[in-house]
């Protein structure tokens, strides 16, 4: 008895885009300005920290929602 080999199925292709940079997202001045913000009470809020790494998204977006929530 013959065995036959069973085609390998190619693998699909997955394009992975990247995260956007919040430093790239500002397109107007106003923006740039609320980013410059942004930037600084997130490092105030690593400062508070004591510097500890691991935590710099979470506290990009805490900044966020509060100079956003402030401009409301």
């Amino acid at each position: 008895m013959s065995r036959t080999k069973t085609q390998k199925q190619p693998s699909p292709i997955i394009h992975v885009v990247p995260k956007s940079s919040p430093t790239l997202v500002a397109t107007t001045p106003d923006m740039g300005l609320s980013q410059d913000k942004i930037r600084a009470r997130a490092y105030a809020l690593y400062e508070a920290r004591n510097h500890e790494p691991g935590q710099q998204e979470q506290d990009w977006l805490r900044a966020e929602r509060e100079i956003i929530g402030k401009a409301k």
